[in-house]
């Protein structure tokens, strides 16, 4: 298929789960479900591998990196913390494979989209911290997932995040202020790496979307779920067709053809 007409392309780091005794590198499909539909980029899911995998291998053949969610959270040691067995469960595979991919996207001005604890690796990955357990913090909300059976009420719409006047999450969505998200997690961040911009908050200053300031490209963060919702809240949908643009922009200006102007990072 010539270049002109084929999908961009994105890697998506791999969590290594276990399934009926066997180790296998997966990622949830609500992710690659709203990249197909609505994005409208194709998937790439990289193995999970504590050692050997060539990030700039992976990157030169890809458009754009989608770092995922997952049940497990980054390793304190990474953030200059002794580990306890409260911040756990952790995934060493994912933590070696999606930092670097973070870094080396931001300086190559590869499209990046992280979710949840993709924001949190992004955050980790240029030199910030990482709260545990926030919802025992004084004022702060219970920002945990609701220990529902059912899916749909899991992930629901729940609960408003400010975004920020001039920010780019407010050029994607149209409009800044208050929007109603599902933002689901017991870690945020904590402080703030030095290249990254807080975009949004919950009403008790967590921290819930950050860009990065000197990106070249598309390159954002958000603590809530998009991608649960991406085919019917216009929100969600507004992020993730955002960039799928972006991705498509990069895929154009490699190829040598032109492209629409990608919406700015900060």
């Amino acid at each position: 298929m010539p270049v002109s007409c084929r999908k961009p392309i994105v890697a998506v780091p791999a969590d290594l789960r276990q399934f009926e005794g066997a180790l296998w590198h997966a990622t949830p499909n609500q992710y690659v479900n709203a990249a197909l539909k609505v994005a409208d980029v194709m998937s790439f899911i990289v193995p999970a591998f504590e050692e050997g995998n060539d990030v700039e291998t992976i990157l030169d053949r890809v458009d754009g990196v989608l770092v995922s969610g997952a049940v497990s959270n980054v390793h304190p040691s990474l953030y200059g913390r002794e580990a306890t067995e409260a911040d756990g469960p952790f995934d060493h595979g994912r933590d070696a494979t999606s930092l670097p991919m973070i870094r080396r996207a931001i300086e190559r001005g590869i499209p990046l989209l992280a979710i949840c604890r993709g924001i949190q690796e992004l955050n980790v990955a240029l030199g910030g911290t990482l709260a545990s357990e926030i919802q025992d913090q004084p004022g702060n909300w219970d920002h945990r997932k609701p220990d529902v059976p059912d899916r749909d009420a899991m992930y629901a719409i729940r609960q408003p995040v400010f975004v920020k006047e001039g920010s780019c999450i407010a050029d994607f969505l149209g409009f800044a202020g208050e929007v109603q998200v599902n933002s689901l997690h017991r870690q945020a961040i904590a402080k703030t790496a030095p290249r990254l911009k807080v975009e949004a908050t919950a009403a008790d200053g967590t921290i819930e979307a950050v860009s990065v300031i000197d990106a070249k490209n598309f390159a954002v963060g958000v603590q809530w779920h998009p991608e649960y919702w991406a085919e019917t809240d216009a929100p969600s949908g507004a992020l993730f067709r955002a960039f799928g643009d972006a991705a498509r922009a990069y895929a154009a200006s490699t190829s040598g053809e032109t492209s629409a102007p990608v919406a700015r990072t900060a």
